[in-house]
């Protein structure tokens, strides 16, 4: 961590030295740490004396537009990426944040930015989105696309076989396709988080990937959440504005997960497994119960969702697991996949509160046929 003041350092050097007393300190780390801030004390003197130069340059009228000059001119020079990726230009977009003005991130990114486009985001806000998808083993497997507004995707809810025809015969019957459509309409998800007036104090980097990586881990388990519903939800045949999922009962046993795949269609792919991680405690009964002789799973990746009851927590006829291949789900981000933040440091002002909101502008749906079956809890036998 690198400290912006000399007071700073030396605030955190003696707190060093009380730590190099205690029992079990360990002396190797906190000497390279000390080793660090006489690195870190050495660079801002030496920014400072910079600086403190170049001031006495303008106060004696030495060309202070040749500074600005040389400084457009190294921006220039850079890609946006590069700046993007600078802790200059995270600390501009802190600056942004907390009071909506772009004026210093479009000085750095110069002729590179729109002037009426959306201000890029510095490149530690991509990785921290990026590493949240990843992160996400639902998420990471659905479809994503970026088409602005309303998205309708068409589907096949009933069409006749190909046939084969030979030379001469009677000619084969017109195909007869029904279509459906599903129409994606994007909603804002939200998320909005207190924070301290002291954690506004945090430097640009530091500020900037607190508040994204809080909010965008809760949109994204959100989003992940309705993805989930939009499958257990559904009904169990097509209609014309919706894809139908098959729905069989069961109970955690070897033989229920093999029952669901083969109510799937050839589409489906990338076979998964998706259950309450408290429902796994059940399979692996029936797996020991089995001698250990069949893998109850049979050999599926298991994915686990709290969108999802627990097999003992589930109601009859709830969905407890979904066996099919996520790239049947799709998200659309009319917006891209960035999550845009909002900030208000007034309404809880008296507590040195600031509330930021974060939001994400996308659609969901099921909008592959054939690629899901939904598992429920067998209703109870009535005596």
């Amino acid at each position: 961590m690198k400290y912006k003041t000399l007071a700073e350092i030396e605030t955190r050097k003696a707190a060093i030295l009380q730590e190099m007393e205690q029992e079990g300190a360990d002396l190797d780390a906190l000497k390279n740490e000390m080793e660090e801030l006489r690195k870190n004390a050495d660079e801002l003197r030496e920014n400072a004396k910079k600086a403190e130069e170049i001031r006495k340059q303008i106060a004696e009228g030495a060309a202070s537009v040749n500074v600005i000059e040389t400084r457009k001119a190294e921006n220039a020079s850079k890609t946006v990426d590069e700046i993007r990726g600078s802790a200059e230009y995270a600390e501009a977009f802190k600056t942004y944040i907390l009071t909506g003005d772009d004026k210093e991130c479009r000085k750095l990114l110069t002729t590179n930015a729109e002037n009426n486009g959306q201000v890029p985001v510095p490149v530690l806000v991509d990785q921290v989105i990026r590493t949240a998808w990843e992160n996400d083993t639902i998420l990471s497997r659905v479809k994503k696309t970026a088409f602005r507004g309303n998205l309708k995707v068409a589907f096949e809810r009933a069409a006749d076989p190909a046939y084969e025809h030979g030379e001469g015969t009677t000619a084969v019957t017109e195909e007869d396709l029904t279509l459906g459509i599903v129409e994606m309409v994007p909603k804002n998800i939200k998320k909005w988080i207190r924070i301290s007036d002291e954690s506004v104090a945090l430097g640009g980097e530091a500020f900037v990937k607190y508040i994204y990586e809080e909010l965008t881990y809760q949109i994204i388990k959100k989003l992940s959440a309705l993805v989930i519903g939009d499958i257990k939800g559904a009904s169990t045949s097509h209609s014309s504005s919706a894809i139908g999922i098959p729905k069989i009962a069961g109970s955690p046993s070897l033989t229920i997960v093999p029952e669901a795949e083969a109510n799937l269609t050839d589409e489906a792919r990338d076979v998964v497994v998706i259950i309450n991680r408290l429902s796994s405690a059940a399979f692996n009964e029936a797996r020991v119960a089995g001698n250990f002789a069949v893998d109850p799973f049979d050999g599926l990746p298991v994915l686990y969702s709290s969108a999802l009851s627990a097999y003992s927590d589930a109601s009859a006829d709830e969905v407890w697991m979904i066996v099919g291949d996520l790239n049947g789900a799709q998200v659309n981000y009319p917006e891209g996949e960035g999550v845009i933040i909002k900030w208000d440091d007034l309404s809880e002002a008296e507590a040195d509160l600031v509330k930021v909101v974060g939001r994400q502008y996308a659609a969901h749906k099921v909008t592959g046929p054939g690629r899901f079956v939904n598992v429920k809890k067998a209703s109870a036998v009535t005596t």
